[in-house]
């Protein structure tokens, strides 16, 4: 059987067009605006253009990943206003959620920025930023505690740990003889 030649009987298929024959040489000019000079072009150019390129979004991505916690820690010292200064669980719990989120995230910094690491990505000044907006997080839930008074700051909070006061004076009552 031939190359294009259908099964349907003695006519073949009339729309079946052999593209494999590759023997005529066209010469088709080339586009207006094109330039077969550009094709030409180093390749270790294009490939450090590429990476400069790669690069720069790395370090762009890293900054913007560093200033995520600053939305986070505006939304939840809204959520810590709203929730008023009264002791119950929905003012704990969002009290809890505003120190394990900054915790968490200070425990997984090397993860966060592992795919920005790059030999021309400075990833220091992203790194020292994202730490302190999550430290400046964990500040604002330790805030909240106190402002609870979840926390134990008055010497009230640590009586029972206290020696008993010693007695300075003493007075008895008078001696009745009769």
């Amino acid at each position: 059987m031939e190359k294009g030649k259908g099964v349907m009987g003695s006519g073949g298929r009339r729309w079946a067009v052999d593209l494999s024959d590759n023997s005529t040489s066209r010469d088709i000019p080339d586009p207006p605006g094109f330039s077969r000079a550009s094709l030409d072009q180093d390749d270790s150019t294009l490939s450090r253009q590429k990476k400069d390129a790669e690069s720069n979004w790395k370090a762009q991505k890293a900054w913007e990943v560093a200033q995520a916690p600053l939305k986070n820690l505006l939304m939840m010292g809204f959520m810590m206003w709203m929730a008023g200064s009264t002791v119950h669980l929905f003012s704990i719990g969002i009290t809890f959620s505003a120190l394990w989120q900054p915790i968490s995230a200070l425990q997984s910094v090397g993860k966060i920025f592992e795919p920005y690491k790059d030999n021309k990505v400075e990833l220091l000044g992203p790194k020292l930023l994202f730490i302190a907006l999550n430290l400046g997080g964990l500040a604002l839930g330790v805030w909240k505690l106190n402002a609870l008074g979840l926390l134990p700051t008055h010497t009230s909070d640590w009586v029972s740990s206290l020696p008993p006061a010693q007695e300075v004076e003493f007075s008895g009552g008078g001696v009745n003889l009769g």
